[in-house]
Formats: C-alpha cells, structure tokens, sequence
C-alpha cells in the first residue's frame, strides 16, 4: 500500500502551504483544494483517506462540501476554522465531522490528530470479540460494518462506528461522557463533553433506536450511557 492521502482545503495559501509541508514530512500524501468547488472536484478525482477542511471558504462553504461528502461517503473529515463559535462546532459534528480544530492551530497537534482520526478508522487487525452481536445489533470490527436485523447495514463515520463499538463490548456497564471522551477521542482530547450527546444522538437516528424507548443505546440517570444488551 501507498501513502495515506490528505485533502487540505483551504483559501489561505500559507496555511495550506504549512499543513502540506508537516504532513509530507510525516510521509502522508497530500492534495490541496483552495475553494468549495475545486474541493468537490479534487475529492472525487483523488479518492483521499482523510480530509482537512475549512469552514469559511470562498464560493461553496466549508459546511456544504462537508454536506456533499456525507452524501456519499465516510472519509473522516477534521475541520478547521477560525471561527470559536461553540454553535459552528456544533453544527460541524451533525454534518459528521470527525474533529474539529481552531485557528490559530499548531501544525503539530494537526498532524496528531490525523494520525489519530486515521488510526481509529482503519480495520483493527485483532480482537478479543471480532464480532459483536447484541439485541439485534452486528459489530464487524475487522470490517468496521454494522448492521440491525432487519434493516441491513448502517453506514456510519468513523467515530460513530468506534462510539457504538465501546458502548456495545460493554453491555449494561454505564459509561460516564468523560469516559467516552477518553475512549473515542483520546486522552489528550480537549472538548466539552456534549459532542458525545451529538454523537448518541447520530447513532440513534442511524440505528432507528428511540431515544424514549431505546433498542440499543439508553442515557443513565444524565451520567452517561449504556448499551441495553
């Protein structure tokens, strides 16, 4: 296998000309976008594994390309914005956003946190339990596929699938926002813990799972979560 390829979009020349330089150094490959438009049209002719992605862009915004690619696609996106608005944050995470960086950012946590985005999406090559099964529910590891008797399969982001893995290789056991956030997101994560809240309520929505009468997934006492199997 070849390099791993980044997608950095961006309308300002310098910051995509420093995010290109750390990732090649880190031996990633990388293609560049500097509007909305060109982002679409390098995403489908260069098939990346992961894409850094503005919010503020010029012609077709940040958001939309962000729209565009879930349409079709479960390519972990990480954006980056100089926008500190907890509402933009937000509203990144529905879309399917993986994780989300402020400008003015260190080109080193970036790239941290590619390689972190990029390590929980790839297939884990063991495991105690390659295949969950709960109520239901279908937990392919090695193949990062879920699936819901009767429904088929559920396509999910890459954090969606690692959230609902942890929460289903521990049945009936509540697991605390914080401890999710550890988990999922890693130790050196710094968030408000609500992303969790739109990461549940993502996998509910995918899973058909109601959240007043849940199959799967239910809130404990506002202290977290647990899976019902």
């Amino acid at each position: 296998m070849g390099p791993e390829k980044i997608l950095v979009v961006d309308d300002e020349e310098h910051i995509v000309e420093l995010v290109e330089l750390y990732l090649g150094k880190d031996g990633y490959e990388v293609a560049t976008a500097l509007d909305g438009d060109s982002a679409i049209e390098k995403f489908g002719l260069e098939n990346p594994d992961l894409v850094i992605l503005d919010i503020m862009l010029p012609g077709t915004d940040g958001l939309d390309v962000l729209r565009w690619i879930r349409k079709s696609s479960t390519v972990p996106v990480i954006m980056l914005t100089a926008r500190e608005s907890e509402v933009d944050k937000v509203v990144g995470l529905e879309l399917g956003a993986d994780d989300y960086l402020t400008k003015p950012f260190s080109p080193r946590e970036l790239v941290a946190r590619v390689k972190a985005v990029l390590r929980r999406s790839r297939p884990m090559e063991e495991e105690d339990e390659a295949v969950i099964s709960r109520e239901g529910l279908t937990v392919d590891v090695k193949r990062r596929r879920v699936e819901v008797e009767g429904e088929g399969e559920v396509e999910l982001t890459a954090k969606e699938f690692d959230l609902l893995y942890i929460l289903a290789a521990n049945p009936g056991i509540v697991l605390t926002r914080d401890r999710l956030m550890e988990k999922v997101w890693g130790y050196e994560y710094v968030s408000d813990t609500r992303t969790v809240d739109v990461y549940i309520r993502h996998l509910r929505e995918k899973l058909d799972d109601d959240a007043d009468n849940p199959r799967f997934i239910e809130t404990v006492r506002g202290v977290g979560y647990r899976f019902k199997g």
